[in-house]
């Protein structure tokens, strides 16, 4: 007959320490109770109804109407679009990062100075650029266009005013915004990768682009990766630009994201239970396109083990 488990005895010691470690973890389990549990319990049930933030959840529940009226929503649909074409500067981003680090990582005279300035904007107020980028921008007395201007003679586009110019310069902004967190982070990557290996290569004949192409690029694809899904998932969230730099979303709506969106039916229309549907449905695509390049990442992204 099989003998069962013995009760483990802890010495008063031990107890004394598993007491004081259910103490120290205490603090942060409350705190994610309160602060993250309980409001994503609370929105899922406020997305089952018609919430307005002032009357009652339970008597106003819709079941799941507020989900299928939000997948047939266009305008819902036309902000997840500007949102995804906004997404079309990570890939700008993260090359630009990579030249300008790449140049960065040589010993030249102000190095030091020119990598504190490119992080300048990283630890900038984003509301406070926002309304600087917005002057520069500006049709009538913006710097952009008298520099453009200047040098053409022909006046530049409406750039927040043009339904499709609008969509330029928020990339562009948001670019110049991303620039200096990701030079630091590739810099960090190229000072990490041992100098061995471009000695071999250069024995071996290797020209820099091979090297480049096959050394460097490699070795920090980690690092390309960590921006890949950081940059997809700022990218899910945008709404500070949006609103500080555009009116109302901008003309016909077409600089809005889903987040502007979301804020504008939630707290301007005070449609509480379809604004917590749509920040699910965000949510869920999220998580997809996150995991996605989680499964993908063994393809492409190379370590030094």
């Amino acid at each position: 007959m099989a003998k069962g488990k013995e009760k483990v005895t802890l010495s008063k010691v031990a107890l004394e320490e598993e007491r004081w470690g259910r103490l120290f973890v205490m603090p942060p389990f409350v705190g994610f109770c309160i602060f993250m549990a309980f409001p994503i319990v609370f929105a899922f049930v406020a997305s089952l109804s018609n919430w307005t933030g002032t009357n009652s959840i339970f008597e106003n529940f819709v079941g799941f109407k507020n989900y299928i009226d939000l997948l047939q929503d266009e305008r819902f649909w036309k902000t997840m679009g500007t949102t995804i074409i906004y997404m079309l500067g990570i890939p700008i981003g993260m090359v630009l990062a990579l030249v300008t680090a790449v140049a960065m990582n040589r010993k030249i005279p102000g190095v030091k100075i020119l990598r504190t300035l490119y992080y300048v904007p990283v630890v900038s107020s984003l509301v406070a650029v926002a309304i600087l980028w917005a002057w520069v921008f500006n049709f009538d007395y913006g710097l952009l266009n008298i520099i453009i201007k200047a040098l053409t003679g022909m006046k530049g586009p409406n750039w927040l005013g043009d339904e499709f110019w609008v969509k330029v310069a928020m990339i562009i902004f948001m670019v110049w915004k991303g620039l200096g967190g990701s030079i630091i982070l590739y810099l960090s990557g190229l000072q990490s990768i041992p100098r061995d290996y471009y000695e071999a290569a250069t024995i071996d004949g290797a020209t820099g682009w091979q090297a480049f192409r096959n050394i460097t690029v490699p070795l920090i694809s980690p690092v390309t990766f960590y921006l890949l899904i950081t940059g997809i998932i700022g990218g899910f969230q945008v709404f500070v630009e949006v609103s500080v730099m555009t009116t109302n979303g901008g003309t016909n709506y077409s600089a809005a994201t889903v987040v502007y969106y979301l804020w504008d039916k939630a707290f301007v229309n005070r449609q509480m239970g379809y604004g917590s549907a749509m920040a699910f449905i965000l949510a869920i695509i999220i998580f997809i396109v996150t995991f996605i390049n989680f499964k993908g990442q063994d393809k492409w992204v190379k370590t030094m083990d």
